[in-house]
């Protein structure tokens, strides 16, 4: 049995002129059906003023959820439509609804009523309110207008009366596609994710940006994040993922380059590669996650000389936002647990990174580098068209194992310190950029399992490990599995387990 939904829009499209307002509510009624038929939901749509009516065939209660995922959208309610020429019959339908679920509960009445030239309408909302509570009242416990614990919600509309008693909140905003388009500097992590979602709320359409320096796992991960945002937050559009491999950059960085400078020069040409996809695909923008003074890379003078690498805009959504308020926002839009798990991994981190670097040097750094270093990387790129890919396809499962075998060399690649608090029984330690440099002379006819943290540098060093022709492999899930394995296999007794380790952060 289907079900008929009120959308209402977001204030700001009711404040734009006649012209763009109707554009903009095109715009919401395509990103609508993309939605619904995305979801595989048949439907009616019905496109008035100031709401957006469907009607759903079939079992579908799926729909106010995936309607509330719809950028413009301020809220939706499941109605009940009955007949509302007069105000008699508004309070017979209205009683005849909502008695039971008043009965012995205090509830309020809020009513709506909209005049139509086409419809003469001969009360109003204050009538709906006072005529309908009184016919309620005798069924319920009392009246609070307070704090009721059931409102009863009537909208009167040509001649029809809506009924209803919930409002699901969707993410208001633009609808998706009205500002035009940018690119999406990304990472995987909790900022590049929220930085990309706010713009999407402001109506802009993204195309995503991935400069990869952590390998064909890290891909995965960043590809099954980006599948978040496009399959719940895009509807309307068809992002692509365009994957530069940024490994020949680092090594020409690293060999060429001082290291203070390494953070800068990096966001600078990741920032070029950005804006020349953008300029490709006629973009008018490049968004970054960055917020002010989180990182050495991300003070003022940092990011003016970042800045100044290119000339189109740059868009800095959370510029002001604290990194609780980030995770925070992760939260609510569902790429909270996969952001967790990549790391903000960089292969670039020197131990006294500049903070206020100078324009004049880091252009004098840059004259060092290689000039068609950029034009190779992006010759390389991959385009994933992030609607019809399946990131579980591209991962690469000969890397990832869950198990350690008999008589492999276990390296632990965290920090001397985390290492010296606890490792996998007989793990040696290796700090993991003395690994990059040395993983070409290991023996082999040895099989190596390698894990750090959150599994993300040490499946990079696992590839690079396998196509120099040696068995490593990475423990996949990192740390966190990696002593759940250990408790099952009786190498670690309970008491040293930290339980964030066994039963997640937030327990």
């Amino acid at each position: 049995m289907g079900m008929r939904l009120m959308v209402r829009f977001s204030g700001e499209i009711g404040t734009k002129a006649r012209g763009t307002r109707m554009r903009f509510l095109r715009q919401l009624a395509r990103n609508v059906e993309d939605a619904l038929r995305s979801a595989g939901i048949e439907y009616e749509l019905h496109r008035e003023w100031s709401r957006l009516f469907v009607e759903t065939r079939g079992e579908s209660p799926q729909a106010p959820e995936v309607l509330a995922r719809v950028f413009g959208v301020q809220s939706l309610s499941v109605v009940e439509a009955r007949p509302g020429e007069t105000l008699e019959r508004v309070v017979q339908e209205g009683e005849t609804l909502f008695r039971e679920r008043v009965r012995g509960k205090s509830f309020a009445v809020r009513a709506r009523v909209r005049r139509d030239h086409a419809v003469k309408i001969p009360f109003g909302a204050t009538a709906v309110e006072r005529e309908l509570g009184a016919a309620l009242l005798p069924h319920a416990r009392k009246v609070d207008l307070t704090r009721p614990e059931v409102t009863v919600y009537v909208e009167v509309r040509d001649g029809t009366a809506y009924f209803f008693t919930e409002q699901l909140l969707g993410p208001g905003g633009l609808p998706l596609g009205v500002e035009g388009r940018a690119v999406s500097l990304v990472s995987g992590g909790f900022d590049s994710a929220v930085a990309s979602w706010r713009m999407l709320r402001r109506g802009v359409s993204l195309e995503y940006v991935f400069c990869n320096l952590g390998g064909e796992v890290h891909r995965r991960d960043v590809l099954r994040v980006l599948k978040i945002l496009s399959d719940q937050w895009s509807y309307g559009t068809r992002p692509k993922l365009h994957a530069v491999d940024f490994s020949e950059v680092v090594k020409e960085l690293q060999a060429k380059t001082e290291a203070r400078y390494w953070q800068v020069l990096l966001k600078r040409l990741m920032l070029r590669v950005g804006e020349r996809i953008a300029r490709e695909i006629r973009a008018q923008g490049i968004v970054t996650g960055e917020s002010v003074g989180q990182v050495s890379s991300q003070t003022m003078q940092n990011l003016y000389v970042i800045s100044e690498a290119v000339s189109l805009p740059i868009f800095r959504p959370l510029a002001g936002f604290t990194k609780e308020e980030i995770v925070a926002e992760a939260r609510r839009i569902g790429t909270y647990d996969l952001s967790a798990s990549v790391a903000e991994y960089c292969a670039l981190v020197p131990r006294r990174p500049a903070t206020k670097a100078s324009l004049r040097v880091v252009q004098e750094e840059e004259t060092k580098l290689d000039p068609s270093l950029l034009d190779r990387a992006l010759e390389g790129r991959e385009v994933f068209d992030l609607r019809a890919v399946d990131p579980a396809s591209l991962s690469a499962p000969e890397v990832e194992i869950e198990e350690i075998p008999e008589g492999a060399v276990v390296i632990d690649l965290r920090s001397p310190g985390a290492y010296r608090a606890w490792h996998y029984p007989g793990a040696v330690h290796l700090d993991f950029f003395q690994a990059l440099e040395e993983y070409k002379r290991f023996p082999k006819d040895k099989t190596y399992v390698l894990y750090c943290e959150l599994g993300l540098k040490s499946a990079h060093l696992a590839e690079l490990m396998r196509k120099a022709g040696l068995r490593a492999y990475n423990f996949r899930g990192g740390l966190k599995k990696l002593m759940e394995y250990a408790l099952e296999h009786e190498a670690l007794p309970p008491e040293l387990v930290p339980p964030e380790y066994l039963f997640g952060k937030d327990s």
